[in-house]
């Protein structure tokens, strides 16, 4: 009687000790990349590039993904992700510190690339946006933002480089 409490305590820790593991849903393994502080550099147009320290706190709470991001040390906006279907897809959304919902945008993952797409709709006019990340390691990342006006003709607006400081 004695063996089978002791095997059943072990059996009960050893499942405690698992179950989170039992819980993880692969759809959001590659997400957890993003959790971290890097440093980019971004170039647009003709502008000096710019550099900023960005730290990704992400957590995983139901189906949502959600990394704050903080850049150069002041609160950015709240970035969330929800698997949208199909392995590799999600649809995205920020919401900025006022509150403020920038709108419903998509991810689409297919191996070391990434890439964003959405629209956004200003005086009955429709522009397209891309981003492009390609992740070069588990430590970096290059990035190209593009913006078209028909979504077939694409202008590359400014591109960066990211490399991680610490997890």
């Amino acid at each position: 009687m004695k063996n089978i409490m002791m095997n059943t305590r072990i059996a009960i820790l050893v499942l405690l000790v698992l179950a989170p593991a039992f819980g993880k849903d692969p759809a959001y393994e590659p997400l957890w990349l993003y959790k971290g502080a890097w440093k980019g550099t971004r170039k647009a147009g003709n502008a000096a590039p710019v550099t900023n320290t960005i730290k990704n706190d992400c957590a995983l709470a139901g189906r949502f993904f959600v990394c704050q991001q903080t850049v150069d040390g002041k609160p950015g906006a709240l970035l969330i992700f929800v698997p949208a279907g199909s392995p590799g897809s999600y649809y995205t959304q920020a919401v900025l510190q006022e509150g403020f919902a920038t709108g419903r945008g998509e991810l689409r993952i297919e191996g070391n690339r990434w890439t964003y797409s959405s629209k956004a709709e200003r005086n009955g006019k429709t522009t397209y946006h891309r981003t492009t990340n390609v992740f070069t390691g588990k430590d970096r990342i290059h990035s190209e933002q593009l913006e078209s006006n028909d979504s077939e003709h694409w202008t590359i607006t400014a591109t960066g480089d990211l490399v991680r400081v610490r997890k």
